[in-house]
């Protein structure tokens, strides 16, 4: 009965320093970008869009599907980021151990 106690004790302490990592990255902001830069898109760390900036020169009514993907590109830069920064702090609390990717960790 002892060692359970000490895997609850362990359990409890890898949740409060879960809420520790859940708290920072939702404060963490990224930037992903497409078209040289043309195209910015500003996340936090829960995947909202709190940004976007576009290049004027960018737009062209005359070709709107180009601009359509530089967008769709920038957001899944953003995103890349916010999914890497994620896995990387997740991989310091469990120490490299590899969960199964189904937990939908830590969100």
């Amino acid at each position: 009965m002892k060692n359970l106690g000490n895997l609850l004790k362990q359990a409890q302490k890898m949740q409060g320093e879960m809420a520790k990592i859940q708290e920072k990255l939702a404060e963490t902001i990224v930037t992903g970008q497409a078209g040289g830069g043309m195209v910015e898109i500003t996340m936090d760390g829960k995947q909202v869009v709190r940004r976007v900036r576009i290049d004027p020169e960018v737009v062209n009514k005359e070709d709107v599907e180009l601009l359509e993907d530089i967008i769709a590109a920038a957001f899944n830069d953003a995103q890349k980021k916010v999914q890497n920064m994620t896995q990387e702090s997740l991989s310091k609390l469990t120490g490299g151990l590899n969960l199964p990717g189904g937990l939908n960790l830590p969100f």
